[in-house]
């Protein structure tokens, strides 16, 4: 390693439940790494990757975060996909190391903190604007909610149940289960007697393919009902029998079947370098990865310094005219992302979008932020 080099940490999940997301995140740090190396580096010097395995296992997120800082100091650290992960990294990275975090993945927002920007979707982008148009689309009134249990599920089910309702539809039962339950059997019973007609999924892996293959069985979208999940993706896709999730909608910033030249170049691009499962996609946070070096490195070039108060006050407005899904700005003072908003549609085992929603505001407020 380099002395004069630019030092970028990203902690993502390699190994464990979440690997087929974490190996993709990796992949995609490598590939814009590689880039930006390959022109030139940034400020005239190369960037070196330090890239650490959190195992799918927050205290071990915690340590990778803190070695990032303080034994290899790097000068920003990126990464983390559970929201539970994401606290962990801020523990070592922010609270104590006093470091610029940038968390990749679509989240429940309400993070807030001088350090921190995030570059996923948060509920005004996913929620807002997709219960209002699958209600109309569907005629669906009454919403079922099976959750794992932290804090992602129980933020995002209560702005579930503020849109729906606020749009004349019902919330007919909310549960919540450990990360690692599996039998959905009596749950399955109760959203069958509740006559839901949705079921808004935030069961996670590895729940997550047990309660779809259950659901599946009981008969639920054979009798008309509909699945919701908004981080599902092409990754996901890959985990489960395609028929076990056909018509499953979901609501993110990019699909492969966008089809706007750079989201095909890049993804052609990806698709070469890396072969096998780990998919370039937005429910992995491999969009917001890409968007988040992208962003950085666009600040840094404008700040034309790596100290980190200059970086800082220049990522507050970043902007990028390329990138998955279309351009994307930080919205000043929020330190988060607008982009563009897309709903897809499961189809025989791949996504088609059913509805470009256009560019949305994540309306994060940064409370207590100069």
């Amino acid at each position: 390693m380099n002395e004069s080099s630019i030092k970028v940490g990203v902690v993502t999940d390699q190994t464990g439940a979440l690997s087929f997301m974490g190996i993709a995140n990796a992949n995609v740090a490598r590939m814009v790494i590689n880039d930006i190396n390959a022109t030139g580096g940034l400020l005239g010097r190369q960037i070196d990757l330090y890239l650490e395995d959190s195992a799918t296992t927050d205290s071990v997120a915690e340590a990778k975060a803190a070695k990032l800082v303080l034994q290899d100091q790097v000068d920003v650290i990126f990464g983390g996909i559970y929201s539970s992960t994401r606290q962990a990294i801020k523990r070592s990275a922010v609270v104590n190391g006093k470091k610029l975090y940038i968390y990749p993945e679509q989240y429940e927002g309400q993070e807030c903190d001088p350090l921190i920007f995030c570059t996923g979707p948060v509920p005004a982008q996913q929620v807002e604007p997709f219960m209002p148009w699958l209600m109309q689309e569907t005629g669906a009134k009454k919403f079922y909610l099976p959750s794992a249990d932290y804090i992602w599920p129980h933020t995002m089910n209560r702005k579930v149940r503020q849109v729906v309702t606020a749009n004349g539809g019902a919330i007919v039962g909310e549960e919540y289960f450990p990360l690692d339950h599996t039998d959905y059997n009596k749950t399955i019973d109760k959203i069958t007697s509740s006559g839901a007609q949705v079921v808004f999924n935030t069961i996670v892996p590895p729940g997550l393919t047990p309660f779809l293959e259950q659901l599946y069985d009981s008969g639920f979208t054979k009798r008309g009902g509909c699945i919701v999940c908004t981080y599902f993706d092409e990754n996901f896709l890959n985990l489960v029998p395609a028929a076990h999730v056909e018509g499953l909608y979901s609501c993110l910033d990019y699909y492969q079947n966008v089809s706007d030249s750079f989201s095909r170049t890049l993804i052609d691009q990806y698709d070469k370098l890396y072969l096998g499962n780990a998919k370039f996609t937005a429910g992995s946070a491999c969009s917001g990865m890409y968007r988040g070096l992208r962003l950085w490195e666009a600040a840094v070039n404008d700040a034309g310094s790596l100290r980190q108060e200059d970086v800082l006050k220049a990522l507050d407005h970043a902007k990028i005219a390329e990138g998955p899904g279309g351009p994307a700005e930080m919205v000043p003072g929020q330190h988060h992302v607008r982009m563009n908003m897309y709903i897809a549609q499961a189809k025989n085992g791949s996504f088609r979008i059913v509805k470009s929603l256009g560019v949305i505001d994540p309306k994060e407020c940064m409370q207590g932020i100069d």
